[in-house]
Protein backbone atom coordinates (compact mmCIF):
# COMPACT_ATOMS: atom_id res chain seq x y z
CA UNK A 1 0.00 0.00 0.00
CA UNK A 2 2.79 2.43 0.82
CA UNK A 3 5.26 1.39 -1.96
CA UNK A 4 7.84 4.08 -2.79
CA UNK A 5 7.36 4.84 -6.74
CA UNK A 6 11.23 5.71 -8.36
CA UNK A 7 10.52 8.16 -11.61
CA UNK A 8 13.61 8.70 -14.13
CA UNK A 9 12.56 12.29 -14.61
CA UNK A 10 14.83 15.45 -13.60
CA UNK A 11 14.16 16.89 -10.41
CA UNK A 12 14.55 20.01 -11.89
CA UNK A 13 12.12 19.87 -14.43
CA UNK A 14 8.72 20.89 -13.25
CA UNK A 15 5.67 22.09 -14.93
CA UNK A 16 6.47 25.66 -14.81
CA UNK A 17 9.60 25.03 -16.79
CA UNK A 18 7.96 22.73 -19.17
CA UNK A 19 5.48 25.14 -19.96
CA UNK A 20 8.52 27.94 -20.38
CA UNK A 21 10.57 26.00 -22.29
CA UNK A 22 7.14 25.24 -24.78
CA UNK A 23 5.64 28.90 -24.95
CA UNK A 24 8.28 31.07 -23.51
CA UNK A 25 8.73 32.84 -27.36
CA UNK A 26 4.75 33.49 -27.09
CA UNK A 27 4.82 34.88 -24.03
CA UNK A 28 7.28 37.56 -24.46
CA UNK A 29 6.30 38.44 -27.93
CA UNK A 30 3.50 39.09 -25.96
CA UNK A 31 4.65 41.51 -23.02
CA UNK A 32 6.35 43.29 -25.30
CA UNK A 33 3.80 43.86 -28.02
CA UNK A 34 1.52 44.84 -24.58
CA UNK A 35 4.50 46.92 -23.60
CA UNK A 36 4.50 48.87 -26.85
CA UNK A 37 1.20 49.44 -27.22
CA UNK A 38 0.49 50.63 -23.70
CA UNK A 39 3.98 53.34 -24.23
CA UNK A 40 2.35 54.09 -27.49
CA UNK A 41 -1.35 55.04 -26.42
CA UNK A 42 -1.09 55.65 -23.04
CA UNK A 43 -4.05 58.28 -23.26
CA UNK A 44 -6.17 55.89 -25.52
CA UNK A 45 -5.90 53.43 -22.47
CA UNK A 46 -6.57 55.77 -20.12
CA UNK A 47 -9.92 56.70 -21.92
CA UNK A 48 -11.13 53.13 -22.51
CA UNK A 49 -10.73 52.63 -18.45
CA UNK A 50 -12.73 55.53 -17.76
CA UNK A 51 -15.06 54.08 -20.04
CA UNK A 52 -15.28 50.58 -19.06
CA UNK A 53 -15.96 52.13 -15.56
CA UNK A 54 -18.51 54.37 -16.78
CA UNK A 55 -20.08 51.45 -18.19
CA UNK A 56 -20.14 48.96 -15.21
CA UNK A 57 -21.59 51.35 -12.93
CA UNK A 58 -24.34 52.51 -15.42
CA UNK A 59 -25.48 48.74 -15.39
CA UNK A 60 -25.42 48.06 -12.54
CA UNK A 61 -27.78 50.78 -11.92
CA UNK A 62 -30.30 50.19 -14.51
CA UNK A 63 -30.05 46.57 -15.02
CA UNK A 64 -30.11 45.66 -11.11
CA UNK A 65 -33.34 43.89 -10.06
CA UNK A 66 -35.22 44.25 -7.08
CA UNK A 67 -35.62 41.35 -5.02
CA UNK A 68 -39.06 40.09 -5.11
CA UNK A 69 -40.46 40.28 -1.16
CA UNK A 70 -40.47 37.33 0.24
CA UNK A 71 -44.37 35.45 0.30
CA UNK A 72 -45.57 34.03 3.58
CA UNK A 73 -44.52 30.43 4.01
CA UNK A 74 -47.67 28.01 4.94
CA UNK A 75 -46.05 26.14 7.89
CA UNK A 76 -47.74 23.45 9.45
CA UNK A 77 -48.67 23.62 13.16
CA UNK A 78 -46.40 21.58 14.63
CA UNK A 79 -43.21 23.13 12.88
CA UNK A 80 -44.68 26.32 13.69
CA UNK A 81 -45.00 25.49 17.13
CA UNK A 82 -41.82 24.25 17.71
CA UNK A 83 -40.38 27.33 16.01
CA UNK A 84 -42.41 29.70 19.03
CA UNK A 85 -41.13 27.51 21.43
CA UNK A 86 -37.39 28.14 20.14
CA UNK A 87 -37.93 31.89 19.68
CA UNK A 88 -39.36 31.77 23.44
CA UNK A 89 -37.08 29.50 24.68
CA UNK A 90 -33.71 32.58 23.06
CA UNK A 91 -36.35 35.44 24.47
CA UNK A 92 -36.48 34.31 28.10
CA UNK A 93 -32.99 32.89 28.33
CA UNK A 94 -32.00 36.68 26.94
CA UNK A 95 -34.64 38.17 29.85
CA UNK A 96 -32.76 36.15 32.25
CA UNK A 97 -28.72 37.43 31.68
CA UNK A 98 -30.50 40.91 31.38
CA UNK A 99 -32.38 40.64 34.71
CA UNK A 100 -29.21 39.66 36.23
CA UNK A 101 -27.51 42.82 34.81
CA UNK A 102 -30.35 44.32 35.76
CA UNK A 103 -30.12 43.64 39.75
CA UNK A 104 -26.02 43.30 39.81
CA UNK A 105 -25.97 47.09 38.79
CA UNK A 106 -28.78 48.09 40.95
CA UNK A 107 -27.14 46.73 43.85
CA UNK A 108 -24.35 49.05 43.57
CA UNK A 109 -24.84 52.39 45.74
CA UNK A 110 -22.99 54.68 43.22
CA UNK A 111 -23.76 54.64 39.28
CA UNK A 112 -21.25 55.78 36.85
CA UNK A 113 -22.10 56.87 33.07
CA UNK A 114 -21.83 53.26 31.91
CA UNK A 115 -23.75 51.79 34.32
CA UNK A 116 -26.42 54.05 33.72
CA UNK A 117 -26.45 53.36 29.84
CA UNK A 118 -26.47 49.81 30.30
CA UNK A 119 -29.44 49.69 32.46
CA UNK A 120 -30.93 52.08 30.16
CA UNK A 121 -30.19 49.77 27.18
CA UNK A 122 -31.21 46.44 29.48
CA UNK A 123 -34.38 48.55 30.48
CA UNK A 124 -35.14 49.42 27.04
CA UNK A 125 -34.46 45.71 25.36
CA UNK A 126 -36.38 44.13 28.36
CA UNK A 127 -39.53 46.50 27.45
CA UNK A 128 -39.04 45.34 23.78
CA UNK A 129 -39.11 41.76 24.30
CA UNK A 130 -42.19 42.38 26.39
CA UNK A 131 -44.18 44.44 23.36
CA UNK A 132 -42.99 41.53 21.12
CA UNK A 133 -44.53 38.86 22.86
CA UNK A 134 -47.81 41.01 23.29
CA UNK A 135 -47.79 41.24 19.60
CA UNK A 136 -47.98 37.56 18.96
CA UNK A 137 -49.90 37.06 21.71
CA UNK A 138 -52.69 39.56 20.73
CA UNK A 139 -52.22 37.63 17.07
CA UNK A 140 -53.33 34.09 17.89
Amino acid sequence: MFKKIHSKRDASDTLYSEIKKEFGGYFSKAGSGTRSFTERYPKLLFGLMIFSIVISISVVFTLRRHPAPPTKIMVSPVSDGIGQILSLSSALKETIALKKQVDSISKKRNLDKADSTTLLNDLNRLGQINQQFKKKNHEH
